[in-house]
């Protein structure tokens, strides 16, 4: 796995070793965070229509065509082929906000492993791979595709997004980014593709909601939140040092009154993104920087039962 500040290629590459013993499809150990009837009903690979044929005993009434057995008087079924694969696509947030982490790895280095994770699993099943990247300037789109190379592109692509964050880059955070993600996402996919969206979500408003909501109807969405214990909970330092990599500043978290206020706000605002994802039918995995991003997808997907062996 990736650790510190930054990424490197190597390590995303390395990363494919790690991708086996998890899939994001239904008949999943009960366990597991996708099954149940709550979350979304990951429709796994797509089905196209091949013909219409006699009912013979035994074909389920499912796929019985009512139309066309009231028309002849005969009844019929509708019989489909497995489409050869369905596209993944992967919304990587590498803006400012990704670029924090009290111990182990920045929030961003998660998101570029969970998204090297999932994109090396998809390849690995024989499916597309696309990438939405983007920051708080730009956002860069990649068509799906299952060829390696096109994956390694992306990779570099997603290394030069980690690598530019800094504490003094000379652009600054700006509202909306996620939002214009998940809109361009909007006008590249029509339908039964299998979205991950891998951040922080501190960017999460109305406008997401709605372009989530769009996306929702006819594909499904997997929401990897990336979160740091610091984040939601300050207690866990009495004291803090902050740097801009230049100079740094001492914090008194005893002294500070707008601590409280910050911890109310970010609950509020972790509160109403579960709500909202949970009101689009939306699973949840959380990604933590402390711990190693395949161990946790592994286990949140109950590949790893909690107490059990690790494989």
């Amino acid at each position: 796995m990736s650790t510190g500040a930054y990424v490197d290629l190597k390590s995303l590459v390395r990363l494919r070793h790690q991708a086996q013993g998890f899939a994001y499809k239904p008949g999943q150990p009960l366990h597991s965070m996708l099954s149940g009837r709550k979350p979304s009903r990951l429709r796994g690979r797509g089905l196209d229509f091949d013909e219409l044929r006699h009912y013979r005993p035994g074909d389920d009434i499912r796929t019985m065509d009512w139309r066309v057995t009231r028309r002849t008087g005969t009844p019929y079924v509708r019989v489909y082929t497995e489409e050869r694969d369905r596209p993944v696509w992967l919304v990587v947030d590498q803006s400012l906000s990704m670029f924090f982490g009290s111990r182990h790895q920045m929030k961003s280095v998660a998101a570029a492993d969970m998204a090297a994770l999932t994109a090396w699993q998809t390849l690995g099943a024989g499916d597309r791979v696309g990438t939405v990247l983007f920051n708080d300037k730009c956002c860069q789109v990649a068509r799906p595709s299952r060829s390696q190379s096109a994956l390694m592109t992306a990779l570099e692509r997603l290394v030069e997004f980690n690598r530019a964050l800094a504490a003094d880059v000379d652009w600054q955070p700006e509202d909306g980014a996620l939002a214009t993600a998940l809109t361009r996402l909007t006008r590249e996919l029509s339908h039964d593709g299998l979205i991950f969206i891998i951040s922080d979500f501190s960017g999460w408003d109305a406008r997401c909601l709605t372009a989530a909501r769009k996306l929702r109807r006819d594909n499904d969405i997997i929401a990897a939140v990336i979160s740091d214990p610091l984040e939601r909970d300050l207690d866990l330092a009495q004291n803090l040092v902050v740097s801009d990599g230049r100079h740094q500043l001492h914090i008194d978290l005893q002294d500070s009154p707008g601590i409280s206020r910050y911890q109310q706000a970010q609950q509020q605002h972790l509160t109403t993104l579960r709500e909202d994802l949970r009101r689009q039918n939306i699973p949840v995995i959380t990604i933590e920087t402390p711990e190693e991003t395949a161990l946790q997808i592994k286990r949140q997907l109950g590949q790893i039962t909690p107490g059990g062996p690790r494989r």
